[in-house]
């Protein structure tokens, strides 16, 4: 197998450069995958090797081959300047805040951002002195009238992670780039095959990898990535001293999902809008929430600005009482109830976000339902519900 060179690879097709990054079987005795490789002391042949650590690992926390053919792959498709990997998404977040955050700074998150990433907002960056402001995900360009003398960042996510409010990621980009704040991203919905979060002048792109990455609901991790490399330095920087290492299984794990993640999502994306179209259809549903769902709230900025969808989207019902809501729910036999998505497999969460936005307060007037369309067949998974609704009417 001819080894390629840069130029040679940079020049190949996304689904081929996601299966080739991060492996040499050269360096794998001609073995396909990368081996797990385990450890945390590093000997070096002599005194002086040791007294200026000439060496390419000098500790495990410095990372392995197994974690780096992971990093590999993970720049392939974020295209920046490097990235690092975490143990799970939310710490990929909140890495993404100490790197760029101090003592006495002012950064905006926008109010439908992941709710752990807020309550690390609410708490553990309060305690660090830095005042945190949630803005509408709406304001566009317009955010640039809450920008302070000391604001330091702006943190965006696009869509909402449970009321999909497409943000105009351009327009804010464009506003902080004038008083040259930063700007982060948590990606998580679209991945980088979906949304070039670095091309539209994102600096730091954030995933949890536990979703598409890894997708088979059997790894946390998280990645960061930085679009140039002074921040990239900033941010290697933290996350070593933060000492921020994974489990060399959990990068295998990771590499082996990322190879199928093309695939995986350009299948999973028609299957969520057919369900999102047959769910807009149902009389018990009162709205659905997805972007790439023509006429949805936030449509034309992701066909503006988007290449694909992925299968995570809400659906709002008509009012009823959580007692139905929990019958319709609790029958499924194809829907788990979690937390996650991201998997094979097909979920449903039921959620309330009145009591905790402060900036926005959607207007939702019955029950919502965050739904993940998974790799069954979308008829079977059509029945289930369909078998849940009915139990919905007769409970009411």
């Amino acid at each position: 197998m001819k080894k390629l060179t840069s130029p040679e690879f940079a020049r190949l097709g996304e689904r081929t450069r996601l299966a080739l990054a991060g492996r040499d079987p050269t360096d794998s005795y001609g073995f396909v995958n990368p081996p797990i490789v385990r450890g945390s002391t590093v000997v070096y042949p002599n005194t002086e090797d040791f007294l200026v650590r000439k060496a390419r690992y000098t500790y495990g926390t410095d990372g392995n081959p197994t974690i780096d053919a992971l990093l590999a792959a993970a720049n392939t498709i974020e295209g920046g300047a490097g990235v690092v990997v975490t143990p799970s998404g939310l710490m990929a977040c909140t890495l993404a805040f100490l790197t760029v955050l101090s003592s006495g700074d002012h950064v905006l998150v926008t109010d439908s951002v992941y709710r752990p990433t807020r309550i690390f907002c609410d708490t553990f960056l309060k305690r660090m002195g830095v005042e945190v402001t949630y803005y509408d995900p709406l304001v566009g360009g317009d955010i640039a009238k809450l920008f302070k003398p000391n604001t330091r960042a702006v943190w965006t996510e696009a869509p909402g992670s449970q009321t999909f409010e497409m943000q105009d990621i351009p327009a804010i980009v464009a506003a902080a780039r004038e008083r040259d704040i930063l700007v982060a991203m948590d990606n998580t919905w679209a991945t980088p095959l979906f949304f070039d979060a670095h091309k539209f002048g994102v600096d730091l792109s954030v995933q949890a990898g536990t979703k598409y990455y890894a997708a088979h609901s059997d790894v946390l991790i998280g990645t960061v990535s930085a679009r140039t490399p002074e921040l990239y330095k900033k941010l290697r920087a933290t996350w070593s001293q933060l000492g921020l290492i994974i489990a060399p299984e959990d990068a295998f794990l990771t590499l082996r999902g990322m190879r199928t993640m093309a695939i995986r999502l350009k299948e999973q994306m028609p299957a969520g809008i057919a369900m999102a179209e047959w769910l807009r259809d149902r009389p018990e549903v009162a709205n659905v929430l997805h972007p790439a769902l023509p006429g949805a709230p936030g449509h034309e900025i992701w066909k503006r600005d988007f290449t694909g969808a992925s299968s995570l989207f809400t659906f709002e019902l008509k009012p009823v009482s959580m007692k139905a809501v929990g019958a319709m729910l609790d029958g499924l036999t194809l829907f788990g109830i979690g937390a996650s998505w991201g998997g094979y497999e097909s979920l449903v969460l039921p959620f309330d976000c009145k009591d905790y936005r402060t900036a926005t307060k959607p207007g939702f007037k019955g029950p919502t339902i965050r739904i993940h369309i998974g790799l069954e067949d979308i008829e079977d998974l059509k029945a289930d519900l369909d078998a849940g609704f009915a139990r919905l009417r007769a409970v009411g």
